[in-house]
């Protein structure tokens, strides 16, 4: 059977979800999988609106655009707020509560993680926060492997900040296993 799997990472501008969702697309690309990567974003290019669209899958895709989302990832209260009610009947919403504070509709399959939080102790910054959640979703969904990942980002960050990428890959991988 061949599975289409649709991921909407969203928050605000500055949170990194676009070059997450260029990692998470690279990924399925190093495994052979078809896969489209979509980004949108405010005006504003930090602390503005901001989400990208990863489908992945084992047949053609015919529309680049997330419109059945089988994950999502929200960052902030407002992208939690506006993207909610697109996730599918039986998808998995993962939000940060560092700064989503009110869930209107939680279902089995939300996870509540103060990503922003846990990365600003354990390594300092937020600044890894994106791909410490990403690496939860992988872990979580199974989408791409663990080691496409890993490649994925040594492959799309500078090489000044793999380190830390990789620290916060690790400690979002250890979250799901909780």
């Amino acid at each position: 059977m061949t599975k289409t799997y649709e991921v909407r990472l969203s928050g605000s501008g500055g949170q990194g979800l676009i070059l997450a969702g260029i990692i998470l697309a690279r990924a399925a690309v190093l495994e052979n999988r078809k896969v489209t990567q979509t980004q949108s974003y405010g005006p504003e290019s930090r602390g503005g609106y901001s989400h990208a669209d990863v489908i992945i899958s084992d047949r053609d895709i015919h529309f680049p655009e997330a419109t059945n989302i089988s994950c999502l990832l929200a960052l902030t209260q407002e992208a939690c707020d506006k993207f909610l009610f697109d996730l599918s009947d039986n998808g998995i919403l993962i939000i940060d509560t560092t700064f989503v504070k009110n869930l209107a509709l939680a279902s089995e399959n939300t996870y509540e993680v103060p990503f922003t939080d846990i990365a600003q102790e354990k390594l300092g910054s937020p600044i890894s926060t994106n791909i410490m959640a990403l690496a939860f979703l992988v872990k979580v969904t199974g989408i791409v492997k663990e080691s496409s990942l890993k490649k994925a980002i040594e492959e799309s960050v500078k090489p000044a900040f793999i380190d830390v990428n990789l620290k916060a890959m690790q400690i979002g991988f250890d979250l799901a296993k909780k």
